[in-house]
């Protein structure tokens, strides 16, 4: 009589290969990556930009807590994910923000920008700005930073630019924008600590080059078509880069995993939308600094961009509908 086998084959669920990245590594070097600007922040503002951050960070963190026990979810603040979200919104708010405006928009952020979509990962649109949004709609003067920091030597460029035209920034120096020399969010003006940061990430392979670049060279491109329209009415292309939250957009919520396309030429049209959406509302909207809100209106584009994938076999890229290629 045959003895039976042992099994030889053990059957499991994938994946099988690991490479050693997890939620919560990706969040902690993304935290790291928000370090520099928001040390920055804090030489600039002292002690308040201290007091948004922890307070949104902390709202955040409760907040998820909270809504997991209310929905009977397995716990996931130990991700840090909420702590991102928490951060991105405080890098969003003037060091002015009251108390309330904080914790109102950070609650809105993780309930309305990523709770109710079913948590990390299920969100259409990037939770940090659904949280400024509701704020800056909702609150729009507590929002102003150039409103609510009069007390301050900084200026504000794209205010300057949008209420009193080209001629108002003339003695603005790139230089002083690119080492945060200007009133905005907390974190978001200082391009050149965001930029290190950014460096870190791309280096990490924990953000896609491709949302980025497309991200600057539609900002750019469309700045410059303006430009080249009238010089007399239009910035430059690079004061319009290195002014309000454009560096921090295009490296830190553009490519928010969630809500930013998967494919490589899905990216690069996402970027490009997002950039060029930026000029347009600051050319004719009503908001100084269109970064936000084109972000946002670009993500409701992902699940279009996500039908253009590529062919089998290397194919060219094709626009799939929802039966079949074409």
């Amino acid at each position: 009589m045959l003895k039976p086998l042992n099994p030889i084959l053990t059957v499991a669920v994938p994946p099988h290969v690991h490479c050693g990245r997890s939620i919560r590594r990706y969040m902690v070097d993304t935290l790291v990556a928000l370090m520099p600007a928001a040390l920055m922040a804090v030489v600039v503002f002292g002690i308040e930009a201290l007091r948004v951050m922890a307070l949104s960070c902390a709202v955040a963190v409760t907040a998820e807590f909270l809504l997991n026990r209310i929905m009977r979810r397995e716990q996931s603040v130990d991700d840090y994910s909420a702590l991102v979200t928490g951060l991105l919104f405080a890098f969003l708010l003037p060091a002015s923000s009251p108390w309330w405006l904080v914790v109102v928009g950070s609650s809105a952020a993780i309930a309305l920008g990523k709770m109710i979509f079913g948590g990390l990962g299920g969100s259409p649109l990037c939770p940090a700005l659904v949280g400024w949004a509701a704020c800056r709609i909702s609150w729009g003067s507590y929002m102003d930073t150039n409103a609510t920091m009069l007390s301050s030597h900084l200026a504000a460029p794209l205010q300057q630019l949008k209420y009193f035209g080209l001629d108002a920034i003339g003695s603005i120096h790139f230089s002083d924008l690119l080492l945060g020399n200007q009133l905005g969010g907390l974190g978001a003006m200082h391009v050149a600590a965001l930029l290190v940061g950014a460096a870190y990430l791309l280096l990490r392979g924990h953000i896609k080059w491709e949302v980025p670049a497309g991200f600057i060279g539609g900002l750019l491109l469309t700045a410059w078509v303006y430009r080249f329209m009238d010089p007399t009415v239009y910035a430059p292309p690079l004061f319009h880069l290195l002014a309000g939250g454009a560096v921090f957009g295009a490296f830190f919520l553009a490519t928010d995993p969630s809500s930013s396309p998967i494919g490589r030429l899905p990216a690069v049209l996402f970027g490009l939308m997002a950039g060029a959406m930026v000029i347009i509302i600051r050319v004719y909207g009503m908001y100084p600094d269109g970064v936000p809100f084109a972000i946002l209106l670009t993500n409701l584009f992902t699940p279009l961009l996500d039908r253009i994938r590529p062919k089998p076999f290397g194919g060219p890229y094709s626009f799939q509908s929802g039966m079949e290629g074409v």
